[in-house]
């Protein structure tokens, strides 16, 4: 059996994308990992299968898989890259796909860019998750000696430090061992964020199970909530800018989340070579 694959990114968070609406495919974590690797593989942070709708009215439902071979539910820029790839297939602007967290509605955007409503955000403990109820304010992750932390479930979990300067925080260092800390059941998604005006803020990311990414969309989403709610910035409408661009984020006053920002094809082949 031929698995053709479409390689994309979304601001140089880049993804193999794999179509199986019409032929069963089973990826091992072996695989994904051979797929993923950057120097005997394709390279990326995440593959992506696209499978056939569950429910009526939807497009297409979408699985991610980190580099590591795990599964994570959700992935903005991903669901950007597919919604642009099916809205072309679909000859439309304005498309409805399915995760494992949530119902994503799409549209394109000015520039051909890509709109995605990724739902609403969640604060309480068990919605993180965290292993247990605790005052996470009282823990002390070693960050720059003792900075609060903001913890935010959109889709997926992340905790936002918003620290003064950026070039200061070792990510490949601090990153891992706050995403394995024993308080996240689930392993979590580590942002370090600093602000640069009223709708403007800067973003590095450390993601679970793939390390230091140029971008992430439930990471640029959940820091812009983190701001605003905390008021930290006075603008519903921000622009969250990382080594890889910027997105636009807005949060409604309904609760829901759009992000917005361009997606990239890189080439398109045939996988089987990584099996």
């Amino acid at each position: 059996m031929i698995i053709n694959f479409t390689k994309m990114h979304g601001l140089k968070n880049d993804f193999i994308i794999i179509d199986a609406r019409t032929k069963k495919i089973f990826l091992t974590p072996n695989n994904i990992k051979k797929i993923s690797d950057r120097k005997k593989g394709l390279g990326c942070d995440q593959v992506v299968i696209i499978e056939k709708p569950r429910k009526k009215k939807i497009s297409a439902f979408i699985k991610f898989y980190n580099s590591d071979g795990s599964v994570t539910k959700a992935c903005g820029n991903a669901a950007r890259c597919v919604a642009f790839l099916l809205m072309k297939e679909c000859k439309t602007k304005k498309i409805a796909l399915e995760t494992e967290s949530t119902l994503l509605n799409a549209s394109l955007a000015k520039n051909n860019h890509v709109s995605v409503d990724i739902g609403k955000a969640y604060f309480k403990w068990r919605q993180i998750p965290l292993k247990k109820n605790i005052n996470i304010n009282k823990i002390n992750f070693n960050v720059n000696s003792y900075i609060k932390p903001i913890l935010v479930n959109v889709g997926n979990p992340h905790i936002i430090f918003f620290i003064k300067n950026l070039k200061k925080i070792n990510l490949k260092q601090i990153g891992p061992k706050i995403e394995k800390n024993h308080l996240f059941p689930e392993r979590i998604n580590v942002n370090f964020a600093k602000i640069l005006s009223n709708n403007k803020i800067e973003l590095r990311v450390w993601e679970r199970g793939a390390g230091m990414t140029k971008a992430c969309g439930t990471g640029a989403s959940a820091t812009a909530v983190a701001a605003i709610k905390n008021k930290l910035i006075n603008k519903r409408i921000c622009y969250i800018h990382m080594d890889g661009g910027k997105l636009k984020i807005e949060y409604k006053k309904n609760g829901h989340i759009i992000m917005t920002g361009p997606t990239k094809t890189v080439k398109k082949g045939i996988l089987n070579n990584y099996f």
